[in-house]
């Protein structure tokens, strides 16, 4: 399972695969690679490629799901997607085997090849590749590491993590305005509820429903693993500032885990999704600020 990491706000807009890119613009992508790869790029930057199927240069996705495929003859664990902002520059849309200017679009001036979705020249046909000239146009800004399924590792104490909230659209402007509020109650009491898990608001209509991305600063945490602890509502009187439940320990009825933040001051709204206005299982929602 592989989920953004924190890497702070600020970040360009991710592009939508429906949408066309613009010439000039900046966009959030990804690039799949081992752990090995990832620190020199770090370093050095990335190189060109020497050929693939838009010729010579740096082959991203705007989809971390493909991103994190990649390369395909490593395990899970081995690998990294480097999350990244691209000039595009000057856009030439490749979309069939065979265009004439599959591998000569530089020389015709262009920076960036672009092949949209479903349009045959990925396997695949879930999202469409980038392949940009000048690794100079490329800005890593994190990266993205797997995380295991059910994991049981605690949250360390004062750490920084992105997490979810799902929500109503009026309410999302609201909480972006005035800040969060604690509930008044819950399966572990007072306080703000997230989730490592982007989760939609199921009981409104699609259209009404937003999750907020925030970063939670987790300050002082306690796991409380089974209904009935001894500090499942009264963790904030011993001192603790976030509540954990882990996955799988009975607390919560879908297996996922769920936090609980005493104080929203702790709460930083990143950006907000929506439901993808097409149905596409391996995209189904897309970032705004």
């Amino acid at each position: 399972m592989w989920a953004e990491d924190d890497l702070g706000g600020g970040a360009p807009a991710c592009l939508e695969s429906y949408k066309v890119p613009v010439e000039g613009k900046v966009y959030r992508m990804y690039h799949g690679t081992s752990r090995e790869n990832a620190e020199k790029i770090k370093v050095s930057g990335f190189k060109q490629s020497s050929g693939g199927m838009l010729g010579p240069g740096v082959y991203l996705s705007r989809d971390l799901k493909k991103a994190s495929r990649y390369p395909l003859d490593l395990p899970e664990n081995e690998r990294v997607v480097l999350r990244v902002k691209v000039n595009v520059g000057r856009v030439k849309k490749i979309d069939r085997q065979g265009h004439p200017l599959q591998k000569t679009w530089h020389d015709q001036g262009y920076d960036t090849a672009w092949c949209p979705p479903n349009c045959g020249m990925v396997s695949s046909g879930l999202e469409e590749d980038y392949c940009v000239w000048d690794p100079k146009r490329i800005t890593v800004i994190g990266e993205i590491r797997p995380k295991t399924q059910g994991s049981d590792i605690d949250p360390s104490d004062c750490n920084v993590y992105t997490m979810y909230h799902g929500t109503s659209r009026e309410a999302a402007e609201k909480i972006k305005r005035e800040g969060f509020r604690p509930s008044t109650h819950g399966m572990l009491g007072h306080g703000v509820y997230e989730s490592h898990s982007v989760s939609m608001p199921l009981h409104l209509p699609e259209n009404q429903r937003v999750v907020l991305r925030v970063k939670v600063n987790v300050g002082k945490v306690i796991r409380i693993d089974r209904q009935g602890h001894q500090h499942q509502y009264t963790w904030h009187d011993m001192g603790y500032d976030t509540a954990w439940c882990p996955p799988n320990c009975g607390m919560v009825p879908s297996g996922l885990e769920e936090f609980c933040v005493w104080d929203p001051r702790q709460i930083t709204v990143i950006d907000e999704i929506h439901p993808m206005p097409y149905a596409n299982f391996y995209s189904l929602f897309y970032f705004t600020k």
